[in-house]
């Protein structure tokens, strides 16, 4: 009888080891499930063929191919995606998500894949803003939940301007295109495009502020991130990223951005959730 239980127990242990085994195997080869602004072109659009397109959307391809994986990637309001990763809708965030410190506290990142500064997107017909100071009395448009709602609300006192908040991108643009909206503030990048498609739009005031875009996690996926830093060490260090940036936003990033350089940790450094232990990246 001892002899049969210990047997039995055995083979309880046995099993559960390989129903875990199996659950861990399923869940690495399962679709990656992910979501984008699909209004923050160039970095996610609507494709004329149907689907989405852009760099991040590239970006998300590529990683799941290196991992063997498949990838789904929705599109969503910019303010919902990181109530999404919470909530396991996503795995990941392939949106550009601005790396900050209060994000930092609250969820885990890649290494930054692509600098980001702030630029102020204006009518051509207009005079052009020079100075911060030149906003006073001014109306800035802004994406719901990002980090250029976040500068306007902290900066809108200081430089007496006032701000609206659109639920994409493209809404803040069309408000400006209306006259509703003096300027449109967003990623140095997406302005950059959006006045390249739109002539009676231009770029002016460049606000640099030494952050980077990640890839976001959540805090307790360790795991995931490891994975997928990995992935993303290599595809700088082959020249993807730096292609992918060629391609969508037309310049070849310099060896100190962070589409080219490789960070010695994992995560992005002076951050929370930075782990400073050197990594080699295991690259096929």
């Amino acid at each position: 009888m001892q002899g049969l239980k210990l047997i039995f127990g055995s083979c309880l242990i046995g099993s559960s080891l390989l129903v875990g085994l199996a659950n861990q195997s399923a869940a690495q080869s399962a679709p990656i499930r992910t979501a984008v602004d699909a209004t923050f072109a160039p970095h996610a659009m609507a494709s004329l063929g149907g689907g989405l397109q852009g760099f991040n959307v590239d970006l998300g391809k590529e990683i799941a191919k290196r991992l063997g994986r498949e990838i789904t990637i929705e599109p969503a309001e910019f303010s919902g995606l990181v109530p999404g990763l919470n909530s396991r809708r996503y795995d990941f965030l392939i949106a550009p998500v601005t790396v900050t410190p209060e994000r930092a506290k609250a969820l885990l990142f890649t290494e930054g894949y692509l600098d980001t500064d702030y630029t102020f997107l204006g009518r051509k017909n207009e005079p052009p803003l020079e100075s911060l100071e030149q906003l006073k009395g001014k109306v800035i448009a802004v994406n719901k939940g990002s980090n250029y709602e976040a500068w306007a609300h902290d900066n809108a006192a200081k430089y007496g301007f006032r701000y609206d908040v659109y639920g994409g991108n493209a809404d803040a643009v069309q408000a400006v295109q209306a006259s509703r909206a003096d300027f449109n503030l967003a990623g140095t990048t997406v302005v950059a495009w959006v006045a390249k498609q739109n002539p009676r739009l231009v770029t002016s005031y460049t606000i640099k502020t030494g952050l980077v875009w990640a890839l976001a996690f959540r805090k307790d996926d360790q795991d995931g991130r490891l994975q997928v830093s990995n992935v993303l060490k290599c595809m700088k260090q082959d020249g993807t990223v730096s292609k992918l940036a060629e391609k969508w936003f037309g310049f070849k990033p310099a060896a100190e951005d962070a589409a080219v350089h490789v960070a010695p940790g994992t995560g992005v450094p002076d951050m929370e959730g930075y782990d400073p232990a050197p990594v080699q990246p295991k690259c096929a």
